[in-house]
């Protein structure tokens, strides 16, 4: 079993530190290192990750605040000069609070509380999918901006980026994230794929073709492989 981390601290000594700790334990496995919080929501977007090594006091936006801004969060080992945090820590349920200088003994125990609890999770998942988020954070505009789902209209992707249209006046929102990591945190029943590139609400769709599907006026293409997703919509089945 293989734990994909990454490490997040804005000092670069302690930085490298906390790289080499990491890479001395051999079940995990680093695939960013960041030094803002802002750089740890890009590494979020582009990686599947399982754990995070956070420090607290960054500039921008402090380590607790990043926690508060995820809907969805992986484990989170937070590592801090201050031990004054550590309440608040474990208010936002880290797995474990480590206060600079972290000897190695103390880090790899903190990594294998973490390894216990992530097989924990695995062996006791439940059989229907947990609750669907209201909503989630992106980062556009040099900020968190936070998208109601209940207000997304359709989203398009655009290579490396992707477009969430809104209800209401509000522009749409560009930001740098896989439409597939957006479509997980859609509930299957209100959102659907139509395409590589397109998901929609289904209660803003207005009309449905073999091969298109319209929101008022706009007409999306339909993809060869999601027309019997599109056609279960009617109860028509492909034709």
């Amino acid at each position: 079993m293989t734990l994909r981390c990454i490490a997040v601290d804005d000092e670069p000594l302690a930085l490298e530190l906390l790289e080499d700790n990491i890479r001395q334990v051999p079940y995990l496995e680093l695939v960013a290192k960041c030094t803002d919080a802002f750089e740890a929501i890009k590494a979020l977007q582009e990686n599947t990750v399982d754990l995070i090594f956070l420090d607290i006091q960054m500039p921008g936006l402090t380590g607790l605040q990043f926690i508060q801004s995820m809907a969805q969060k992986p484990m989170i080992i937070l590592i801090t000069a201050y031990e004054k945090y550590a309440l608040a820590g474990f208010e936002l349920d880290v797995t474990d609070y480590l206060v600079k200088p972290v000897s190695l003994p103390r880090f790899i125990k903190s990594c294998n509380k973490a390894r216990e609890l992530f097989q924990l999770k695995q062996n006791n998942a439940p059989a229907s999918p947990a609750a669907s988020p209201e909503f989630f954070f992106v980062n556009a505009d040099y900020s968190l901006l936070k998208i109601t789902i209940a207000d997304i209209i359709w989203i398009e992707a655009l290579k490396d980026y992707i477009r969430i249209h809104l209800t209401g006046d509000t522009k749409p929102v560009v930001t740098r994230m896989p439409l597939k990591q957006v479509e997980e945190q859609l509930a299957p029943a209100k959102f659907i794929r139509i395409h590589k590139s397109y998901i929609i609400a289904v209660a803003h769709i207005t009309a449905i073709r073999k091969n298109s599907v319209f929101i008022g006026t706009m007409e999306l293409p339909v993809g060869d492989n999601y027309r019997d997703a599109v056609a279960a919509l009617t109860g028509t089945g492909t034709k």
